[in-house]
């Protein structure tokens, strides 16, 4: 089993910037992809942005120049640096892991962009 618990979301004002982070415990192998996905009220859950255990990432076209993920393998941990943030960006974020056909789940996170 996985746990995952993510942090660091907030209220931010338009153009402002924000870090989330999730740390994975549990059953982790060492291949594996972690990544953030979003929901909005009345939206289908979207992929914001993924990295693989072998550190290659890929993004959603609407956050690519904004967006950076990046992990760190020894702690298990995804990271999401949230730069030049819109009101379009206001979601909960997700953090999943996928590994050997299972994918898992954290309990999400608030962002809000709003002045």
């Amino acid at each position: 089993q996985v746990q995952l618990v993510e942090s660091g979301g907030g209220l931010v004002q338009p153009g402002g910037s924000l870090r989330l982070s999730c740390a994975a415990s549990g059953s982790i192998g060492a291949i594996n992809t972690m990544g953030w996905y979003r929901q909005a009220p009345a939206n289908q859950r979207e992929l914001v942005a993924a990295v693989t255990s072998g550190s290659s990432a890929n993004y959603a076209d609407s956050v690519k120049g904004r967006f950076t993920i990046t992990r760190d393998n020894a702690k298990n941990t995804v990271y999401l640096q949230m730069n030049s943030l819109k009101p379009e960006d206001t979601a909960v974020y997700y953090c999943r892991l996928r590994q050997q056909g299972w994918g898992f789940w954290g309990q999400g996170t608030q962002v809000t962009v709003s002045s």
